[in-house]
């Protein structure tokens, strides 16, 4: 429990340095460090990833790197999308969420490998259409996956709305806090939630993503993504390795309701 506690710092740190990552890391940890099961490992990390990033929003709304035109657009649709994602994990077993968690550290890590530049803002005329339909994706993966979407966010609101890259980042933060509390809340009547671990844990993410925000002026950003890229790649594998069997069995994919009916009507 020790270890998971002092991972937690790392969670927030990587947040903090990063603007992203925490919820990568997060499951993993729940599952493979403390043990949990995957499906409540999911629904803990969207709050602790919803409550820490709302924390790394406030300092970035401070220094006026929050768009909160762009956030009232996106952030209500990727809300609903999270909330539908938890739902939709019901009919999902917990070892098929991790395998398509799996499949979301690999492309992050693609995400991670590209330098990002800052770019000036040359804000566009919103489309709204594009928008949503952007921000209904990254909901719903949110809530079956349990990642806040940070890496799908950032260059979705630099395309789309032409924002600079600072304020992406910002914008996403608080994005993510949000779809991640929705995405938490219709996790509820699913799994029971240990409170008072949730609670300290969290505690220990905030902290760390103060001292990421206070650390990130003496460490490369550059060098520190392609560590962390490599990172996802390993633990990706890893975890599609830990699941193999169920990738070659596509009755485990399903709950055994889900399958009942699919068997019925097929």
């Amino acid at each position: 429990m020790v270890l998971g506690y002092f991972l937690a710092l790392l969670i927030g740190l990587s947040l903090g340095l990063l603007g992203g990552g925490g919820s990568i890391l997060t499951v993993p940890i729940l599952v493979y460090v403390l043990d949990m099961a995957p499906k409540t490992s999911i629904a803990l990390s969207l709050a602790i990833v919803g409550t820490t990033s709302f924390i790394g929003a406030i300092t970035h709304f401070k220094k006026g790197n929050i768009n909160l035109k762009v956030a009232a657009v996106f952030g209500p649709v990727a809300m609903l999308g999270a909330f539908l994602g938890a739902k939709i994990s019901a009919h999902m077993v917990g070892s098929t969420q991790l395998i398509a968690f799996a499949v979301i550290m690999l492309l992050a890590s693609i995400s991670m490998f590209k330098s990002r530049e800052d770019t000036q803002a040359q804000e566009k005329e919103l489309n709204y259409l594009l928008i949503s339909l952007q921000a209904i994706v990254v909901g719903i993966v949110t809530g079956i996956v349990g990642v806040g979407g940070g890496f799908l966010i950032v260059p979705a609101l630099v395309i789309l709305t032409g924002i600079s890259m600072k304020q992406a980042v910002g914008t996403s933060l608080l994005i993510i806090a949000l779809n991640s509390i929705s995405g938490f809340v219709g996790y509820i009547d699913q799994v029971v939630i240990p409170w008072k671990f949730l609670i300290t844990f969290t505690t220990l993410t905030s902290v760390g993503i103060i001292l990421g925000g206070f650390l990130i002026s003496y460490i490369p950003s550059k060098l520190l993504k392609k560590f962390f890229a490599v990172f996802l790649i390993v633990m990706g594998i890893f975890i599609l390795y830990k699941n193999k069997d169920v990738i070659t069995d596509t009755r485990r994919s399903v709950t055994p309701d889900t399958f009942n009916i699919i068997k019925k009507y097929s």
